[in-house]
């Protein structure tokens, strides 16, 4: 079992909904007007280094403290259904800090690499090939590294109603997505 296009494109898509680089460009572009300079390099390689870590690190933790990876990956869809709910209706369940600087924490850690990429990574790995997700996560960073260089331009070009579009419809498959994860690994639990 190794690369497989099929697995590569659903990750990747996962993940695209789950970061919502382009749901964070006014986050992005308010840090910038705030703070300057964004260092997109920086901040895009120590993202996709958090999340290759995370993804096998992350198992052996959950292994430490006891919990199986079907029940991290239920866990998971409910993370992905409340985020992607978020999305969709254009609320807030989930409320952090306001960065102070537009260093690697603010936008690396948790904007690109949060709770809800970690908890997605774990849950992905439960269904798809390792490879596959490593590459996805390669793919995502490429476009964060891209949208963190040119937000200013794609504020633009988009406006506030192309983003709350492309959110929305972002939403909707984050949720599918959810219920996907939700019904593939809440069988393991009761075997």
């Amino acid at each position: 079992m190794g690369f497989d296009w099929k697995e590569f494109f659903t990750v990747g898509m996962v993940l695209f909904a789950v970061i919502d680089i382009f749901g964070s460009i006014p986050i992005i572009v308010d840090l910038r007007n705030k703070v300057g300079h964004i260092q997109s390099e920086k901040a895009s390689i120590v993202a996709a280094v958090i999340m290759i870590s995370f993804l096998f690190v992350g198992d052996e933790i959950l292994k430490l403290i006891g919990i199986d990876v079907n029940s991290f990956a239920v866990a998971g869809s409910f993370v992905l259904f409340f985020l992607a709910l978020e999305m969709i209706l254009g609320i807030t369940l989930y409320k952090d800090d306001a960065p102070n600087t537009a260093s690697i924490v603010p936008i690396a850690f948790p904007l690109i690499a949060g709770a809800g990429t970690m908890t997605t990574l774990l849950s992905l790995r439960s269904e798809y090939q390792t490879i596959n997700i490593i590459l996805g996560i390669l793919a995502n960073i490429l476009i964060v590294y891209l949208v963190l260089k040119s937000s200013s331009r794609i504020e633009k070009t988009l406006g506030k109603n192309g983003l709350g579009v492309i959110r929305k419809v972002f939403g909707v498959v984050l949720l599918a997505i959810a219920v996907k994860l939700f019904a593939a690994n809440v069988k393991g639990l009761f075997v």
